[in-house]
């Protein structure tokens, strides 16, 4: 029914008002009382569940930064079956992000490209949000991501993220630093090692308990990969996720002048599946198996996310497919990998 629903009336609507729509829906279902009944058709099986960074997942799959930029919908995507939300980009700073429109849909090659700028209200107004999810009951693991304000230049960059982790660090049970969007100017710079060294090792510092990941970009060469692999090792840091967003183009099955069209920005989806599984297995064959590893870019199904739990991820995210495949998705994946389990 939703592949229907979706190329008859989502397909015509702006993609980010597409988007809003869907996400008020999912965020008021918690308030619906509804509850109990939803998670019996959508819990994931307690076989499912991974142990990492000190926490128990329901499931190894859950929801990329990107989807709840404010943590505003963290209880009725738990209520979907996702394992976790990543809350984010969130920003020191409040930013309207960039100009409309900044989210378009590749729908023959399942992709949507993204200029969106961090969007989001500030990490004090989610802080307060965030410490009430906290307290719910049947919810996902919280993780929150963290970027560079705009208004700040990567020189001041270090004090930016640590006004972040002050106010989120208490409130998230996993803390990202996302160095790797295309879309804040001179953030991907902060990905060469002499910047990242001395911001991550601050924002450890800052942290305290709360474990810390660092988000990498797809477009990093294996050695680049590599070097900040071991930089995370060399720091005591908890993981790392891979991939963010990719400024590539190739292999498009969409028409080059709807791609011309859409612009600037990253490129999600089905075309980074084969990228960001080759990131991971890189970093998966220099750290230490106890590191978590998140791999994110381009699953849509059971069988893909379970083809990155064999190659070594810890977790597995998603966003673009959610798009396209609608409410259910979480829950497909969840039974997907039971099914795939009991078989082997």
């Amino acid at each position: 029914m939703y592949p229907f629903f979706f190329r008859t009336v989502l397909s015509a609507l702006d993609p980010e008002f597409a988007h809003h729509l869907a996400f008020d829906v999912i965020r008021v279902l918690p308030k619906l009382g509804l509850g109990s009944a939803i998670r019996r058709h959508t819990a994931p099986a307690a076989d499912l569940s991974v142990s990492t960074l000190g926490l128990t997942f329901p499931s190894p799959f859950g929801v990329a930064a990107g989807f709840d930029k404010d943590g505003k919908a963290v209880l009725g995507l738990g209520l979907l079956g996702f394992g976790h939300v990543e809350v984010g980009t969130l920003t020191a700073h409040s930013q309207p992000g960039n100009p409309r429109p900044r989210l378009f849909r590749l729908v023959p090659d399942r992709a949507v490209i993204n200029r969106m700028g961090f969007n989001n209200g500030g990490a004090a107004d989610a802080a307060r949000r965030l410490g009430s999810v906290r307290r719910a009951p049947h919810r996902p693991v919280l993780g929150v991501n963290i970027g560079k304000s705009r208004v700040v230049s990567v020189d001041n960059a270090i004090g930016d993220y640590l006004t972040s982790t002050r106010l989120l660090a208490p409130v998230a049970e996993y803390l990202v630093v996302n160095v790797s969007s295309p879309n804040t100017p001179g953030l991907r710079g902060l990905q060469e090692l002499d910047k990242l060294a001395p911001l991550l090792a601050a924002v450890k510092g800052e942290a305290g308990s709360t474990p810390l990941l660092v988000k990498i970009a797809p477009d990093l060469t294996d050695e680049e990969v590599v070097r900040i692999a071991e930089l995370v090792v060399s720091l005591s840091l908890d993981g790392i996720i891979a991939t963010n967003t990719t400024l590539s183009r190739e292999g498009l099955a969409t028409d080059s002048s709807v791609v011309k069209a859409a612009g600037a920005g990253g490129l999600s989806g089905a075309p980074l599946a084969k990228r960001s599984l080759e990131v991971l297995r890189v970093i998966r064959g220099v750290v230490p198996s106890s590191l978590c590893v998140v791999s994110v870019g381009g699953v849509s199904t059971a069988e893909e996310v379970a083809e990155r739990l064999d190659a070594g991820a810890t977790l597995v995210q998603g966003y673009s497919a959610f798009l396209y495949l609608g409410p259910l998705w979480a829950r497909q994946i969840n039974r997907g990998l039971a099914r795939l389990r009991s078989q082997r």
